[in-house]
């Protein structure tokens, strides 16, 4: 059976009502709803898994027979031509604890079935075992897909919840593709050979080689299922009207602008449209079932309450993706969402991917594939560029921003609601796209910014990603997007963070988007930040030369021509500023000659020149004239040619200059109308560089090292124990989950279970209490209060510090029993005295959304009050926390600044790694705060700690692969 057939219209009237069956779970006792999930498949395809029940027992029986012979007797290893009721009733009726069934559906038909029964160590049936029995059924049709890959890894994810540690299989030889499944899935593997039988046996903990494997698969299919829809071979508009200013008309003439072919078919569609009705010379349907042909892509355009059933007729009509350019949903508020789940769980159930709803649209300027599924009205140049972005408005921007620089794209979307098809989709498909060598992106919000993370980072080491972060600083998140609710307040340190140890390059405009892009695209990567400014204009070299320094260039004193420079000039002076060893890039300046005749006002358009349009920039009118010199664009064009010869970017900053840029971007050299514009897109290439260089010697020298005393099982032990306590589980009933903060005591011992030593205290509630204290931890000592509002704040003057005898501890505890309202108030506490150095604050915080986060700063003021704070995801390596380490603008502090003795930043880095190696291995650990851990000349000393914990959080990115449900 094909999974794109479906019923015929005259079987099945209302195919709505197929895909709200599928949706509905099935009322079973203790139904696992959580182990739902859709899937892409290998071939892009999309396909739903969930456990079988009872009520499924009339498609278990049609799903078996659409089976071969030979794939029935792969499964029983005898012939089996039909399932008995018996047979019906043991595969559909389950415990979903000792016996699991998972079925793929499709259009609310099974493709394939998956089903598990465990056992004890010598086989038999068991409801005390921790190894199971597992066997899988494809259909015919569908193998090939994935499908079996899939259904492991759910069926394994479910097993582990249930206690299974280890999978038992038994294939025939002659079955290749199954025992291909299982050896190729990553697990750590035993294989027999006896009575003619392939015995597996894989433990189910997932291996480093699992995730590979996992993620490789994922992959593909996100890639594969972007490709459909930007190549199909048949587009349906549907809600093209006769109005020629609807948007269904828009976008039917727009996709007959260029798509249509003897090949490529458009239809329109309108359930209005009288008989013989004809648009643009195209016979109108009234329903997609009508159209002759397959269709692989509809673009949708009917008001909200008619998608659902446009819907559900593209899925049995085996329609592949959808472009909803409808808006009312999300954005509109509570009902809209609702309408935006229902929609991509009925295209979902028939196969299909989703772009919008409130899409602006799809472009693909493949000359093999042209697509403009989309409002805008003219399909854009031929180009390098992918471009993404969330906002409609937004994309109409950036496609007129790179029509006016004459930049093309390879493809573009703008995907309005994101409700299936996300940036993390795209990314992906241009990772594998040879048309595609830089990623532009336009965000406002996070579907899974651990995924976007970890496939930015792949991407980013073969091609520049640069971003626009919208809502940097309110936090808010755009009408309609739909993310995790504990992604809907990610702070804009994290995301810098996530940004910088992906490699993105994150920029503050649409016009600097574009700046570093041309850059990116048409010049080699910096080898270091020396740079050379060259040019006919001292002030304008003087300008571009405190720019450099101001974005931690290096930049060399500017070589002046005067504004008599000729274009021979300008040769010699780049020649010999590109063949300097000691510059990595070069920023040409220019102006117009002093006295030029040729001043006027900027012209409003200019005609496209044959490498497209050559129209003025996009920072306002003003008098402007044309270089009248052409040697000096020839200079340069040369110049250019050698500049990508030698490794090293050449860039233009000119003033009052328009022929100038346009003679130069045919030799791909970006010039810019500021020099403010030019060095800070040679600053992104500087860092992007930078990064590359330190990944790749990353892959060879970065490590987690291996560190002593670290007790995973006693730390768990501690972890465990606190969750059981009656305030633990109280708090799971809270407003915001469940963390509780671990009383001193319990922390310290939990972080000494990681080699993390806290400097003991003991409380002082009184003189004598205090002076004893005192006496066992040994003078000098230090008395402090430790009151929620009084810790870490010295400025109140709850701290008292070198107390070296008792009579001094005596009358501070005096003074501070006074001062703060009582010694039981403040919670003093007494505390031997740390070596002097410098104070930091190291924390890690568990964000649900992206992971843990480790950070660094100095404490007080540069922390508190600058933000000078820097961040790595965990797990960091060793060139990370270096890294984090130095980062810091109050750096210097710790290396000898002004002469002072330098710190053991060696202890520094490694209780970093403790940190993170702790956060780590313990998911439950929700935060860890260490203030302040004073650093010395020669070790440290942690006079602070807090921790909180939680339950374990659900790790999505590291569970089977499943699409958003949002």
């Amino acid at each position: 059976m094909d999974d794109s057939a479906a019923p015929h219209p005259e079987q099945d009237p209302t195919p709505a009502r197929t895909a709200a069956r599928q949706d509905r779970a099935p009322a079973v006792p203790d139904y696992p709803q959580h182990w739902e999930a859709d899937v892409l498949l290998r071939d892009g395809g999309t396909a739903r898994i969930r456990p079988i029940t009872p009520a499924d027992a009339g498609r278990l029986v049609e799903f078996y027979e659409q089976v071969s012979d030979q794939s029935k007797y792969f499964r029983f290893f005898a012939p089996y031509p039909r399932l008995s009721d018996k047979d019906v009733r043991r595969f559909t009726h389950h415990d979903f604890v000792h016996r699991v069934g998972l079925a793929v559906v499709v259009r609310d038909r099974f493709i394939a079935t998956v089903r598990y029964d465990r056992i004890d160590a010598d086989g038999r049936p068991s409801e005390t075992g921790t190894d199971a029995e597992v066997a899988f059924l494809v259909q015919d049709a569908h193998q090939g897909r994935g499908v079996a890959s899939a259904l492991l890894e759910h069926i394994a994810a479910v097993a582990q919840e249930r206690g299974i540690r280890r999978f038992q299989a038994e294939v025939l030889p002659e079955n290749r593709k199954m025992v291909k499944v299982f050896t190729d899935a990553g697990y750590v593997q035993r294989r027999s050979f006896a009575d003619g039988v392939v015995h597996l046996e894989f433990d189910l903990e997932p291996t480093a080689a699992s995730l590979a494997v996992m993620r490789a698969r994922e992959h593909r299919a996100e890639a594969r299922s972007v490709q459909r829809l930007l190549t199909p071979r048949s587009v349906a508009v549907i809600g093209a009207s006769r109005n020629p200013q609807t948007v269904g008309r828009t976008l039917l003439r727009d996709l007959l602008n260029g798509f249509a072919a003897a090949d490529r078919p458009v239809y329109a569609v309108n359930r209005n449209a009288p008989p013989g009705t004809e648009l643009d010379g195209l016979p109108v349907h009234r329903s997609v079932l009508e159209i002759p042909g397959p269709v692989d892509l509809a673009v949708i355009a009917v008001p909200a309450s008619a998608v659902p059933q446009a819907v559900a007729e593209c899925g049995a009509h085996g329609v592949q993706g959808l472009v909803v350019v409808t808006a009312g949903y999300a954005e509109t508020g509570p009902e809209g969402r609702d309408r935006q789940r229902a929609l991509v769980r009925q295209a979902r159930a028939a196969g299909m991917r989703v772009i919008g709803p409130n899409a602006f649209g799809l472009i693909s300027t493949d000359p093999e594939h042209p697509l403009n599924a989309s409002l805008a009205p003219v399909l854009p140049a031929r180009g390098t560029f992918g471009v993404f972005c969330q906002s409609g408005a937004i994309g109409v921007a950036l496609l007129e921003a790179g029509h006016r620089r004459g930049l093309g794209v390879s493809s573009f979307a703008s995907v309005g609601n994101r409700a299936d098809v996300s940036g993390n989709d795209f990314l992906q498909y241009w990772a594998e796209d040879p048309a595609t060598e830089v990623v532009l992106l336009y965000l406002e919000s996070f579907g899974n910014p651990r995924k976007f993370t970890r496939i930015a980072r792949r991407l980013a080491q073969a091609k520049p990603v640069v971003v626009v972060k919208g809502a940097r600083h309110t936090g808010s998140l755009p009408p309609g997007h739909a993310v995790p609710a504990t992604a809907t307040g990610l702070r804009d340190a994290t995301v810098d963070a996530l940004f910088q140890q992906a490699g993105v390059t994150r920029v503050e405009t649409i016009t600097e988007l574009y700046d570093t892009g041309d850059l990116l695209a048409h010049q080699p990567l910096p080898p270091g930040d020396r740079v050379a400014v060259v040019g006919n204009s001292d002030s304008l070299g003087l300008l571009t030369h405190d720019a450099c320094l101001s974005a931690g260039l290096r930049p060399r004193t500017p070589v002046d021509l005067t504004t008599a420079a000729t274009g021979e000039n300008f040769r010699i002076a780049l020649d010999t500023a590109l063949t300097d060893p000691g510059v990595d890039a070069v920023i040409a300046v220019a102006i117009p000659p002093i006295g030029s005749q040729s001043w006027g006002p900027r012209p409003a358009v200019r005609p496209a020149g044959p490498d497209g349009p050559t129209g003025p920039d996009d920072q306002g009118a003003g008098p402007e004239v044309g270089s009248d010199d052409p040697e000096i664009a020839a200079a340069l064009l040369a110049a250019g040619e050698r500049a990508r010869a030698a490794g090293k970017p050449l860039l233009l900053a000119h003033l009052a200059l328009t022929d100038l840029p346009d003679r130069l971007r045919p030799g791909g050299i970006p010039s810019y109308p500021a020099p403010e514009r030019a060095v800070r897109a040679l600053a992104h290439a500087v860092h992007y560089a930078d990064w590359r260089r330190r990944m790749a010697e990353a892959e060879e020298t970065a490590r987690v090292p291996e560190l002593d005393r670290i007790d995973e099982a006693g730390a768990r032990a501690l972890v465990d124990a606190a969750l059981s306590t009656r305030p633990a589980v109280a708090a799971r009933t809270q407003p915001g989950g469940a963390r509780i903060t671990l009383p001193d005591p319990e922390a310290a011992a939990l972080l000494a279970r990681y080699g993390i030593d806290v400097s003991p205290t003991l409380p002082a509630p009184d003189e004598e209490s205090a002076v004893r204290a005192a006496a066992a931890l040994g003078y000098p000592v230090a008395l402090k209060a430790t009151a929620p509002h009084l810790r870490h704040r010295p400025d109140l003057g709850s701290v008292r510090l070198d107390l070296t005898g008792e009579a001094g501890l005596r009358h501070a505890h005096r003074e501070l029993d006074e001062l703060l309202g009582g010694a039981a108030q403040a919670a003093l506490v007494v505390q031997r005295l740390a070596p002097r150095g410098v104070d930091t604050v190291i924390g890690a915080t568990v964000d649900p959304a992206v992971g843990a986060i480790l950070s660094f700063g100095l404490a007080g003021a540069p922390a508190e009050l600058l933000g000078d704070v820097a961040h790595r995801l965990v797990p960091a390596t060793d060139q990370d926390v270096a890294s984090l380490v130095r980062e810091v603008r109050a750096a210097p502090l710790l290396f000898g600044w002004r002469g002072a003795e330098a710190v053991d930043t060696d202890a520094l880095e490694e209780l970093l790694l403790r940190v993170s190696r702790l956060v780590d291995d313990l998911p439950e650990v929700a935060s860890v705060d260490l203030e302040p851990v004073v650093v010395a000349p020669h070790g440290l000393a942690i006079l602070g700690a807090r921790v909180r914990i939680a339950p374990l959080p659900v790790r999505s990115d590291l569970g089977p692969r499943a699409m958003s449900t949002l």
